[in-house]
């Protein structure tokens, strides 16, 4: 693995499918002795789930799913 310019690393495809970790999951580097370790943060939320839970209750139309999805589409 090799640093870019900025400090970042890539954690490679396999690692991210094994560790379950999508794009904005929440981590942090952690020094144990002399060893870095990468890990994820407890209890943060993934971001569809802050939207979703931001958004949820404050619908005020009045259209079906069906009206909206055609809204959306361009229909």
């Amino acid at each position: 693995m090799r640093l870019n310019s900025k400090g970042q690393v890539t954690i490679t495809a396999e690692l991210r499918r094994k560790y379950a970790l999508k794009q904005g999951d929440e981590a942090e580097v952690v020094e144990v002795g002399n060893t870095l370790r990468i890990v994820r943060r407890e209890g943060e939320q993934r971001r569809g789930e802050r939207l979703t839970g931001h958004m949820r209750g404050r619908a005020t139309a009045s259209m079906s799913t069906d009206e909206l999805m055609e809204l959306f589409r361009g229909g």
